[in-house]
This record gives C-alpha cells, structure tokens and sequence, in this order.
C-alpha cells in the first residue's frame, strides 16, 4: 500500500506535464520573447509624439526582448542564457556584420554583371542613415531569439538538429508569406536564410553571430543599396541603383530576396556552414 501511494505521489502534476511539452515550451517562449515589443510601441505612441519617437522605442523593446528570453531560459527551460552571454559579443557580432554584408555585396556586383542592378552614383553620407540601425537591431535580436533560440532549441532537444534544421527554417520562410510581392522562389530565399541562420546557431552555440548577419543583411539591402526588403518600401540610402529585367532575378515587389541570385549564395554558405556544424557535432 505505501509503495503504491508513493509512486501516486511522484506523479508528476499536470502542470508539470503541460510545461514539458515542446509545442507548450515554444508557445511560451515567444510571447516572453515578443510580448514587450508590442506594448512597448503601444505605449510609446500614447504618450511621445510621433517626431520623437525615433531610435529610442526600438532600443528599449530589444532590451525588453533581450531580458525576455533570458527570463524565459532560466524560468521554462531552466539553464543558463550563455546564447545571449555578453562575454565575446563583440567579436560574434562583427563576424556576423561581415557574413551578411559581404553576402548583400556579392548579391549586387552579381546582379551589376547580370545587367540587373544598374548603378546610378552615390548619395552623400547623412546621420540619419544610422537611424535605422535601431529598428533593425530590434528585428534581429527578437527574430533571432524566436525562430534559432526557441523554435529551433526546443525542436532540437525534442526532435533532433535535422528536424530542427526544417521545421524552424521553413516557419522562418512561410512567417513572410502575408509581405507584399511574396513569390513561391521568395519563400524559398527567406527558408534558405533560415538554414545558414541555424547553421550557424548550431556552430556557434550562440546567437550574436547570427543577430549581426540578420542586421547586416537588412541594413545593406536597404539602407546601402537603397532597395526593397521583404516586399517593404525601398528608401534613399547611400548608393543609387535600380533592378531592372527579368523577375527571377530582380525579385519583382518583394526586393532582391525574391531573386535567384540570393537563393543560389545563400544556399552555398548555408551547405557550408552546414558542414562545419554538423562536424563539430
């Protein structure tokens, strides 16, 4: 009789259970991640002007999200956050900026001697092409934390690094289904992103590498080469150029990652970058 009360006693609480399963663990860890983005721009909105409401909202949310997924790791999946440890932080971050710019840069010039990417000269350098380094580190910090941090980490203890590899990289493509212009090869570019993301998560162990890439990615599309970015509006940035031709390798409305071109770069670093992970496992 004891015997059996005390294996009733070691069964674990429905609580317990609910916090164990996978789909459970990631659900909570994207709404501790993003939730204060939301709040914070609703707030932000009620009570700052619109003219000043530059920079700083966008760095007080990716705190908000940094002190999220920290909360989130050490509350759900109790261990240590040494993914977003600051110790190197510097050294991965500038890793990753050269990875996603010299990937943009070799973007273009293949365009450029395709004849897509028509240069047209070089705007004068402003401050105000900073500004969006803000929002961008914002974008990168919180999608990097949800897609590679929880999606990809839980999946991967459940599953395994393949499984993961997939299902975290093919939600990363079909999240950009709802942008503007999105085509069938766009999905396709974004997913293949995904993987070198992963890849490099599974490397690295650590998420600053790939925050850096993400933002040097968006950064250079944008702001250097002054194209569209996942179907969202091209601005002025510092060089003047335009895509012009064919689709498959302009990429239509969505920007430059809706080209071949990209799909075909991306998909090399990733196998790449693929090999040294799954070595070093």
């Amino acid at each position: 009789m004891e015997n059996t009360l005390s294996m009733a006693n070691d069964k674990p609480s429905l609580a317990s259970r609910l916090m164990a399963h996978p789909l459970i663990r990631i659900v909570l860890g994207l709404v501790l991640t993003f939730a204060a983005v939301p709040l914070t721009m609703i707030v932000a909105s009620q009570l700052v002007a619109k003219p000043y409401r530059i920079v700083w909202p966008q760095l007080l949310a990716a705190v908000l999200v940094w002190f999220g997924y920290r909360y989130y790791l050490r509350r759900v999946e109790k261990r240590q956050p040494t993914e977003l440890a600051t110790a190197g932080m510097a050294r991965e971050l500038g890793a990753g900026l050269l990875l996603g710019g010299a990937l943009v840069a070799l973007t273009f010039a293949l365009l450029g001697a395709l004849g897509v990417y028509r240069f047209g000269g070089v705007n004068p350098f402003s401050v105000m092409m900073l500004v969006p380094l803000a929002e961008l580190a914002l974008v990168g910090l919180a999608e990097e934390a949800m897609f590679r941090g929880v999606i990809f980490g839980v999946t991967e203890r459940s599953l395994g690094s393949k499984a993961a590899l997939v299902i975290s990289s093919l939600v990363f493509g079909l999240g950009h289904l709802p942008n503007e212009g999105v085509s069938f090869l766009a999905v396709g570019v974004i997913t293949a992103y995904g993987v070198l993301q992963a890849a490099l998560y599974m490397k690295t162990r650590r998420l600053w590498v790939c925050i850096g890439s993400h933002v040097a990615w968006n950064y250079c599309v944008s702001t250097v080469f002054s194209a569209t970015v996942s179907g969202h509006a091209a601005t002025d940035g510092l060089l003047r150029g335009e895509l012009v031709g064919n689709t498959l390798l302009t990429g239509g409305v969505f920007g430059v990652e809706g080209s071949l071109i990209p799909l075909l770069l991306i998909t090399a670093a990733a196998l790449y970058c693929l090999r040294n992970a799954f070595r070093r496992a």
